[in-house]
């Protein structure tokens, strides 16, 4: 039997096709990145792995965490490419893996990832619960650098040493107990619906933790002095102070977290401090966003004296994205190399980049459901202008770039290959169980001429220098060693990115359907 054909649908689907795939070529695959950067944090597991384990050539890994202290210290993240447990970039990286999730929740579900992205923010929190074993005692730290750094061994063969290291009442840590409460309060938001009673745990520590933090005060860095050579508390602790108070007041809705960030905005320097970074230690660009949610929102009521703290919150959270769109006066900008990319400094500078992306993003998107435009010293700016500049360093990541060259490893056919991660640069342990010494790393693999064994996927480089130089060797650590914070802010952004592309897809070829 002969089929009808309609010549003119046979031509609107000929131009559809043309269409979608110019749109499609000229545009990166933000769900496959996103669905790569959710498996690396599954490569930074520390603890026995779980059944579904996805990245197969890791193994189970400090499975004596706390032995010697008579607490179980096991799970957790390490941070890069070392094995040390640092509880502050480890809170902040599960803190923006939660508000990613928070903002994105339905754009992350759309594209099928919803529960590697729970599991990633639950293998953080686990760890928190555990480590937090009394309200005014948190376990801040397992391992040292000066030990860990000494050798170059895969997880699975630790012989470095393990001892744990904890704040107190005579110890005090609040900028690590405060950006904890932010992490498990945040996460409690993520959990409200699927898992009620956990969601009320991680808001139960969350609490003491703020309370731990703000009662007993004092940086982490000098109560836990190895953490100072790698993780020092530069910033102090005002804004993880600030940061727990509005994400406890985001989570549980109490008033009295709202007062305390108004009541305190000016003594911790909250509407004081106009800053154009955000990063694990400086969290005084993300408060003020934060706050200037909650005043965009409007779905409290606040009294006169609240509007008007929030408003200078929000002064302060403009002046971070007008300086980051190059917006601001001479002097405040944030510099750009040649190409655009955003540049802060020379040790791994994409950890900024991807985090003030997502700081755009989510602004962006509050600016356009209020109808709202900021106005910065060089003039006045839209949402979709911070959202195009958000894409274009997303896309500066993914390629688009002088080097054309991927920084999000694993996505693309051009990436890192090199980076310095003593797992992925050490044949992997479920192929060869044989021991590997901790010298005998360095030895045999860590000056190897050849690209790493095993391919860390999802990982986000420290990325190129101020002349979008950029140099795939393994010995270069600030360029090429990957970090858990510098891919946690990309997660909600992929995703938002993926829903919009999704969107123009269909509103450039449903009409050309329709009219066939």
């Amino acid at each position: 039997m002969a089929i009808e054909t309609n010549p003119t649908w046979i031509l609107v689907s000929i131009i559809a096709f043309t269409v979608v795939s110019s749109v499609v070529s000229s545009s990166f695959d933000y769900g496959l990145a996103l669905s790569k950067s959710l498996l690396y944090f599954e490569s930074q597991r520390s603890g026995r792995l779980p059944y579904n384990q996805r990245v197969h050539w890791r193994g189970h890994s400090g499975l004596t965490d706390g032995l010697e202290q008579g607490v179980d210290l096991v799970g957790g993240y390490y941070d890069a490419g070392d094995h040390v447990k640092f509880g502050l970039p480890m809170a902040f990286t599960v803190t923006m893996l939660s508000w990613g999730i928070v903002e994105y929740r339905d754009e992350i579900a759309s594209a099928g990832e919803l529960d590697h992205a729970l599991e990633a923010v639950k293998w953080g929190t686990d760890y928190f619960v555990k480590a937090h074993t009394h309200p005014n005692v948190l376990w801040a730290e397992v391992g040292d650098g000066g030990t860990d750094h000494y050798c170059w061994q895969r997880p699975e063969d630790m012989t470095t040493s393990r001892q744990a290291y904890k704040i107190d009442p005579e110890n005090p840590g609040s900028d690590l107990a405060g950006e904890t409460a932010a992490a498990m309060a945040a996460a409690s938001m993520v959990f409200r619906e699927s898992n009620p009673h956990y969601s009320h745990l991680l808001l139960h520590h969350a609490q003491q933790l703020f309370e731990f933090g703000d009662k007993y005060r004092g940086r982490y860095d000098r109560s836990v002095g190895v953490a100072k050579s790698y993780y020092a508390s530069v910033s102090g602790y005002n804004d993880e102070l600030l940061w727990a108070a509005l994400w406890l007041y985001r989570a549980s809705g109490r008033e009295e977290h709202l007062r305390y960030a108004v009541d305190n905005a000016h003594s911790l320097g909250g509407i004081g401090w106009a800053i154009s970074e955000f990063s694990w230690d400086i969290k005084f660009a993300g408060v003020q966003i934060l706050a200037s949610q909650l005043l965009l929102q409007n779905k409290h009521h606040k009294t006169d004296h609240q509007h008007n703290i929030l408003k200078k919150y929000q002064s302060k959270a403009e002046h971070f994205i007008c300086s980051t769109l190059n917006k601001s006066k001479e002097g405040q900008n944030v510099h750009r190399t040649p190409a655009g990319l955003l540049f802060v400094r020379q040790w791994n500078n994409m950890q900024y980049v991807t985090g003030a992306t997502f700081l755009l993003t989510i602004y962006s998107d509050q600016l356009s459901k209020s109808k709202q435009r900021i106005q910065c010293p060089l003039g006045s700016v839209g949402p979709e202008e911070m959202l195009a500049f958000a894409k274009s360093q997303v896309d500066y990541i993914l390629g688009s770039n002088p080097q054309g060259l991927s920084y999000l490893v694993g996505y693309g056919s051009r990436y890192p290959k090199r980076v310095h991660h003593r797992g992925s640069s050490i044949v992997s342990y479920k192929g060869n169980k044989g021991f590997i010494g901790c010298t005998q790393g360095y030895d045999q693999w860590y000056g190897r001429q050849r690209d790493n064994p095993n391919v860390l996927v999802g990982a986000v480089v420290g990325g190129p220098d101020l002349h979008d130089g950029f140099r795939d060797v393994r010995g270069n650590f600030m360029q090429t060693e990957a970090c858990t914070y510098n891919t946690a802010p990309l997660v909600g952004v992929f995703a938002k990115l993926r829903m919009l592309e999704e969107v123009k897809y269909e509103e450039m070829v449903m009409p050309l359907v329709s009219s066939a």
